[in-house]
């Protein structure tokens, strides 16, 4: 089976995450998507993020029982913090019947030279890249193992949702009902 596996802090999940999710379904040769939860990226601050287990479970409202997207806290139980080469090297040890593909925005592929062990991670797996507002090309663009894909275009960020939430703004369009209804219910973003 082929698995995307998307990648992200999730904080909050929002309706881009889950049109991309969708996008790489459909017009990609991906069986499944795993919505990968990160305790923590090395290379964001840890200050504004919620608990990963009230990100998990926003992810998994999100999904809302659909069957070829699932949700993974696989990195949870891992050293932090969370480095993409580990935790494809465990994966694949844990699931060798499976292949495992990246899915990354464009930004990100522009930043990969700084992602611990970059060349490995191009050399030995797949990387889907849909297009981010404001990047262009960058040097892995050509790399045969690099796929840049015509997902639309979604500007919309958690940071955005995050902001409006604590200005009091209503941002119940851009996550599912239930994302929402448990984002506000739980006070989540709000101080």
């Amino acid at each position: 089976m082929h698995i995307g596996l998307f990648f992200g802090s999730f904080n909050p999940v929002h309706i881009g995450h889950m049109a991309l999710a969708n996008y790489m379904l459909s017009f990609t040769d991906m069986d499944q998507v795993w919505l990968v939860v990160s305790p923590h990226n090395p290379l964001k601050q840890k200050k504004d993020l919620l608990h990963q287990n009230d990100r998990l479970h926003l992810v998994e409202l999100a999904i809302d029982g659909h069957p070829k997207i699932r949700s993974s806290n696989i990195e949870f139980g891992l050293p932090q913090p969370s480095y993409t080469v580990n935790t494809l090297a465990y994966l694949k040890e844990k699931f060798p019947q499976h292949t495992f593909s990246i899915i990354m925005g464009q930004d990100n592929l522009q930043t990969l030279h700084k992602w611990k062990n970059a060349e490995t991670l191009l050399n030995n797996h797949c990387i889907y890249v849909y297009p981010r507002p404001g990047s262009g090309k960058g040097q892995y663009d050509q790399h045969p193992h690099v796929h840049l894909t015509e997902a639309p275009l979604i500007e919309i960020s958690a940071t955005f949702i995050r902001t409006a939430i604590k200005e009091k703004k209503d941002v119940s369009f851009f996550m599912s009902p239930k994302v929402w209804q448990y984002i506000d219910e739980m006070n989540f973003y709000r101080k």
